[in-house]
């Protein structure tokens, strides 16, 4: 596992191919803290970035490695916003010491419940992943939202798809997460499901954010 200022650094270099600029000086930029000629050659010599005359790039490895990097750091902003309700800019803090502790499958976990969310807080694009590409060719074979059920039809919760933070927030609080079985009572006026032991009612709109898998015995 690199080093933790290794891994600003690639991210910093990602950052500023983002905007166009893959100077020394923006990267400086971007990574917020004086770049020491040590760790480049450091990068340089595990093969990740490479120095030319336009500024620093990153080798195919290297952007691997800082994909996987602002992956988890945008996903990391997307649940400190969403579900935990921080302002964008106060999480900003908090990811950069979640995008160095989290492994690949903590982090695909992390995706399926914010339900592969494409952009961060600020607006920028998040690396897709493993979860998100599978997601995506299950949802186009089998998984419909909860409002398509038929009444007495089971299913288990696939994902929830919604950008208000706080309708994701109260679902999650109410134990709707991925992988949970649910069975669909009525659809009018209101959507009633039940898993474990409790009913819950659902307005319409929030049925249409939950995606769920039909169960096979209906």
């Amino acid at each position: 596992m690199l080093q933790r200022r290794l891994e600003e650094i690639l991210e910093a270099i990602w950052t500023a191919e983002e905007k166009g600029d893959r100077s020394a000086k923006q990267v400086q930029k971007d990574a917020r803290f004086q770049l020491e000629e040590p760790w480049l050659e450091e990068l340089k010599a595990r093969d990740l970035i490479e120095i030319r005359p336009d500024g620093i790039h990153l080798t195919l490895q290297g952007r691997e490695e800082a994909r996987q990097i602002l992956r988890r750091h945008r996903l990391a902003e997307r649940l400190l916003h969403d579900v935990l309700g921080m302002e964008a800019e106060e999480a900003e803090g908090d990811a950069c010491e979640f995008e160095h502790a989290v492994v690949p499958e903590v982090t695909d976990s992390i995706c399926t419940l914010l339900g592969h969310p494409r952009v961060c807080p600020h607006g920028s694009p998040i690396p897709e992943g493993k979860c998100c590409r599978e997601a995506r060719q299950m949802v186009e074979r089998a998984v419909v939202p909860l409002s398509q059920l038929d009444s007495g039809e089971a299913a288990s919760i696939a994902y929830i798809n919604t950008r208000k933070h706080t309708r994701l927030h109260k679902l999650v609080a109410f134990g709707l997460c991925p992988g949970v079985q649910i069975r669909l009572h009525q659809k009018s006026p209101s959507f009633v499901i039940q898993y474990d032991e409790t009913q819950l009612a659902l307005e319409p709109e929030v049925a249409a954010d939950i995606f769920v898998w039909r169960s096979p015995e209906g």
